[in-house]
């Protein structure tokens, strides 16, 4: 079934046209990227989708089962109410319903005339209440609030104390739960890591709807999508597949395009020269083939269509001035608190001249403390680390920091290499695409994506031959970042980089160091071997079979009876509680999985007996410091 269509869509800001003749359709169950160049009119499709602009000529058609869901429509109001709270409020129905439920039950209490009549309403409204999900809301919004990295106290902060990105990600909950079957996603996976945006994926891919979503994030793409729409040169095409199929059908498209238009073209010269010398001759019959031939010349020229022109984009290469040294970092042990906050210690690396390191991680873990460690600006509480010789090391900040805001463009590079002549400078500039007037621009007024670009020209131009970046790829368009792949992959340096962009690391990664509190763990290889190899460490091990007790515990237990039966009793309450623990973890994970927590009954007897074994867990605590408390005296 159809739920959107969009026949002929133009729009135009001023003199300044977007796109036109958009068309497409959207059924039940699509699930469908929209890619294109910053500015090629993706978020203005998706605002004429939702009304808040109109189109300049053509229409859009919604069906009467479409029910659009879109973050903006969810944005946090009540700065006070708790993050869980604001989640609860896209289901105000159901809220509304539990507390006339409340109120129906206190008046039933009291025994009133009308006693069979609010029986039989509190029945209707209590089938209504479970039919519409009821029993599990409240265990689906805290699914979804673990899924995208908060914890059980973050929950319970007031909105007005969070974070830009954790409010981000309070919208995103709201429009998962909200119900709508197509949802409009621009940039879902912003302010997300690497854990929540594969929880994002498999909600996504578990979700029963439709939904269109706008990402740089071409992993993600590839994993959430089935059809891709292209903004291109102010027009919309249409493709089957994920974003890595796009890429090759586009490329087959762009081929059979030009070899069409060269062809033709080859074809209309060829008559043009036939005419020419038919009209040489200057015969009856030479004069009407020449004619002729000019009809056909006609005809080709009417049908010829030059193919689009490829969008402008950054081309360009990290160089070197100097090969450094072949061992380029050492670290040992290296540990950093802030007041008692220990966010990493025992980190131990080994990076030599030529590789590409990745360190990912949890959002909150240290990566960017990490790197800011290794410049000197974080001073580490334990540990240390050594640089090779002959290492020039050059720095990507993804906050962009060391920008400054009151300089121009051209000011901003040419500071930071006066030796160059203004001409060099704004060549260089020009690869980045600041041409013209745009170089005169002052930083203040940049958008994040063209700030990156600043960065990056600083950096190339350092010829630097150890790069440490920062999520290099935030801000930059799916163009830039292929270039960015490019010049990485060809660089002759040694790379050390904090990435979530997983299509990148894939690309160029030899090998990726995962951060937590107690260390790093090393993975040879890129994204996919990481996985496989985190794969293979969740596989259950056939357990060994139990050593024989040793004679020294034997003699333990010919003690006294008493203390005997107290023992082994604390030994059956750890094993109780181990095993306790493991179900309630195993529960934990069941309900982040999406398709537990949009199933109403499984996200209701898990939560059940989560509760159930919390409070067991906690019982049998109170019981084994009671037996430890014995055995001491």
């Amino acid at each position: 079934m159809g739920l959107l269509s969009a026949g002929g869509l133009t729009k135009s800001f001023g003199t300044n046209l977007i796109f036109s003749g958009a068309s497409f359709e959207i059924q039940e169950n699509d699930h469908v990227g929209l890619v294109g160049i910053n500015g090629s009119g993706k978020t203005t499709l998706f605002k004429l989708l939702t009304g808040e602009l109109q189109p300049d000529g053509g229409n859009i058609n919604k069906a009467n089962a479409a029910v659009l869901g879109y973050m903006e429509q969810h944005v946090c109001r009540d700065l006070k109410r708790s993050a869980y709270r604001e989640v609860l409020t896209v289901f105000g129905g159901l809220l509304k319903l539990e507390q006339d439920l409340e109120e129906l039950n206190r008046r039933l209490l009291a025994k009133p005339a009308d006693l069979d009549e609010l029986v039989e309403r509190q029945a209707e409204m209590n089938d209504r209440f479970v039919r519409q999900g009821g029993l599990t809301y409240r265990g689906r919004a805290r699914s979804a609030l673990l899924g995208l990295g908060f914890s059980d106290e973050q929950m319970g902060l007031p909105v007005g104390v969070l974070s830009g990105g954790q409010k981000a990600k309070l919208q995103l909950a709201k429009m998962l739960l909200c119900g709508a079957n197509l949802l409009l996603l621009d940039e879902p996976t912003n302010h997300l890591d690497i854990s929540s945006v594969e929880w994002l994926e498999d909600f996504l891919r578990s979700f029963s709807g439709a939904y269109l979503v706008i990402s740089h994030d071409r992993y993600f793409l590839d994993r959430t999508t089935g059809r891709t729409f292209e903004m291109e040169n102010h027009k919309l095409t249409v493709y089957k597949g994920n974003y890595s199929t796009y890429l090759a059908l586009k490329e087959e498209s762009d081929l059979a395009a030009q070899r069409k238009y060269n062809n033709t073209q080859r074809e209309i010269k060829r008559l043009e020269g036939v005419v020419a010398q038919q009209r040489q001759w200057n015969r009856e019959k030479n004069i009407r083939t020449a004619e002729s031939k000019l009809k056909v010349i006609g005809r080709l020229e009417s049908t010829l269509e030059k193919p689009d022109e490829k969008p402008e984009s950054i081309h360009f290469d990290f160089g070197i001035d100097r090969r450094g040294g072949n061992d380029v970092l050492e670290v040992k042990n290296l540990a950093l608190s802030f007041g008692e906050k220990q966010l990493f210690q025992n980190v131990n690396m080994e990076i030599h001249r030529g590789e590409r390191v990745f360190v990912i991680g949890p959002n909150g873990c240290g990566k960017t403390s990490l790197l800011k460690t290794l410049l000197g600006i974080n001073k580490p509480t334990a540990g240390d680390f050594r640089f090779g010789a002959g290492i020039d090391v050059g720095y990507y900040d993804q906050i962009q920091a060391g920008l400054h805001p009151e300089k121009t463009v051209i000011d901003e590079i040419w500071d930071s290499y006066p030796k160059l002549t203004q001409t060099e400078v704004r060549n260089a500039l020009a690869v980045f695409l600041f041409k013209g007037d745009d170089v005169f621009k002052s930083v203040s007024a940049l958008s994040g994506g063209e700030r990156a670009r600043i960065l990056l020209l600083r950096l190339m131009l350092s010829r630097n031959n150890f790069l440490l970046l920062d999520e290099p790829t935030n801000h930059l368009d799916i163009g830039s970042c292929e270039a960015l792949e490019a010049a990485l992959q060809s660089y002759e340096g040694t790379l050390l980089t904090v990435s979530h962009d997983r299509y990148l690391i894939n690309k160029t990664a030899d090998r990726i160091y995962e951060l937590n509190e107690n260390g790093v763990t090393e993975s040879i290889g890129n994204y996919d071997a990481y996985l496989a190899k985190k794969q293979m460490e969740k596989t259950p091990s056939v357990p060994e079979k139990e050593a024989p007790k040793s004679n020294e515990y034997r003699q333990q237990k010919e003690r006294g009876a008493a203390a005997r039966k107290a023992r082994a009793e604390l030994q059956r309450t750890e094993a109780r509680i181990d095993g306790i623990e493991t179900e309630i973890a195993e529960l934990e994970r069941e309900l982040l999985k999406p398709e537990v927590a949009s199933d109403y009954q499984a996200a209701l007897e898990r939560s059940e007996k989560l509760d159930f074994l919390k409070q067991e867990s906690e019982r049998l605590l109170e019981h084994w410091g009671a037996l430890a408390q014995k055995l001491e005296g």
